[in-house]
């Protein structure tokens, strides 16, 4: 009967990926490792990517990893990636996918803020504010400033019933809104602002958002 490996080498065009075993004892997995770095027979040098699975390190263990795994002078770690995540991470992102809603006219001088997603009923006055972690969506008109994705989420969007804001920032991505800009927002339909694949902020249909940024839809049922 083979031996149950618990580490898993495998090559790509970008370097090496290492699967560790997540189930394994963490003493048998890191000699497993040690044994295989030090058996490679690499020329030059290759990024390694690790893959840890369900298995908990905590910074001791992930320094002990990489330092194995550096261990070999042609093997480099680019990254760790682990399905594990820290409460403190797992309440943000319930924070961050809960919505608070926000009654009334966003007067110049005055900001709004939402630790999940923003929605505004009314409109959002010339140097007025609205910021929030999540998505914003504005029922009226956006003549101010939106801050989406305060938090870093490049996958936030800004939607408004008349997009006519002066900036829009989603992350740590902004755009003035320059006259070519403008004139799409003055199209007859609800529009939204994102960030487009290339880096910069786009502004398309509504509509387009079931496939820009399908994850949005949380509805279960209908027919």
């Amino acid at each position: 009967m083979a031996k149950q490996q618990y580490v898993i080498i495998k090559g790509t065009k970008d370097g090496l990926v290492l699967k560790l075993d997540d189930k394994c004892a963490y003493s048998d997995m890191i000699a497993e490792l040690r044994n295989k770095v030090n058996e490679n027979s690499l020329d030059g040098i290759a990024e390694v990517k690790i893959h840890i699975g369900n298995r908990y390190c905590n910074e001791e263990e992930l320094k002990e990893i990489m330092n194995v795994v550096h261990e070999s002078p042609h093997l480099r770690v680019s990254k760790i990636q682990s399905e594990v995540i820290t409460i403190e991470e797992c309440n943000r992102r319930v924070v961050e996918n809960q919505s608070e809603t926000f009654i009334g006219i966003v007067r110049s001088g005055q900001v709004v803020e939402a630790e999940g997603d923003l929605v505004v009923i009314g409109d959002v006055n010339p140097n007025g504010r609205v910021v929030a972690a999540g998505n914003i969506y504005v029922l009226g008109r956006l003549k101010g400033i939106a801050h989406a994705g305060a938090e870093g989420n490049e996958e936030a969007v800004i939607a408004a019933s008349f997009l006519e804001a002066t900036h829009l920032m989603i992350a740590d991505k902004m755009e003035t809104m320059t006259d070519e800009l403008t004139i799409l927002a003055e199209q007859p339909e609800m529009e939204c602002a994102y960030i487009h694949p290339n880096g910069f902020i786009a502004i398309d249909r509504l509509q387009e958002l079931r496939i820009l940024r399908p994850h949005l839809s949380t509805f279960k049922g209908g027919r």
